[in-house]
């Protein structure tokens, strides 16, 4: 096999995905527990959804289509985990109303959104090849990118404006949402391309 082949350079780029996700994933979950935040919370477990969606795709892209389309749908539900663990989280939270260190949400979002504007542009010329499978890392990697930049400013609102929970609480339920939207979008390629191949 060549190394431009476009399946060789697309496992390459999953795996360097799959390995930053699992990396933030720690720091991101540290933070969380310490400084008490749902968003955070949140988006620490995406970060591992991330890596274990990319390890995955690692493994099946020498599948045959039908069998990407069955693992695109089963993708597809592990997209919801990080939602149901954020309401869990949240719904925690609305017994202890306590504001998160408005510092260490912010800064650590913005490690964050470093990382997922790093995978998003690893996987961005891929997100066409490989089907539900790529869509799914990428999408992820999308959403991720948006949620820091509003976890950045729940930071800056609890710092400057509004000192409570509810920034943090409010963003941690938006990321349940767009892992919600982004699980009905793969879902729907997955099960197109396998009427396809059937």
């Amino acid at each position: 096999m060549r190394n431009d082949h476009p399946n060789h350079v697309l496992r390459r780029a999953v795996l360097w995905v799959a390995t930053l996700n699992l990396a933030f994933f720690g720091v991101e979950f540290a933070v969380a527990l310490h400084i008490g935040s749902v968003s955070l919370f949140a988006d620490s477990v995406d970060f591992l959804e991330d890596a274990s969606v990319n390890i995955l795709i690692f493994a099946a892209l020498g599948w045959t289509a039908k069998n990407r389309a069955r693992l695109g749908m089963a993708l597809a539900a592990i997209l919801l985990v990080p939602g149901i663990a954020t309401v869990w989280t949240a719904w925690e939270k609305f017994t202890a109303p306590v504001a998160p260190s408005p510092f260490g949400l912010s800064a650590t979002a913005t490690g964050a959104l470093a990382i997922n504007l790093l995978c998003a542009f690893l996987l961005a010329k891929h997100r066409h090849h490989g089907g539900s499978l790529t869509q799914a890392a990428f999408l992820s990697a999308r959403n991720d990118a948006l949620a820091n930049i509003a976890m950045i400013a729940a930071g800056l609102a609890t710092a400057f404006l509004w000192r409570s929970a509810w920034p943090d609480l409010i963003v941690g339920l938006a990321i349940a949402a767009m892992n919600a939207d982004a699980a009905r979008e793969v879902w729907n390629t997955a099960r197109d391309e396998h009427s396809a191949a059937a």
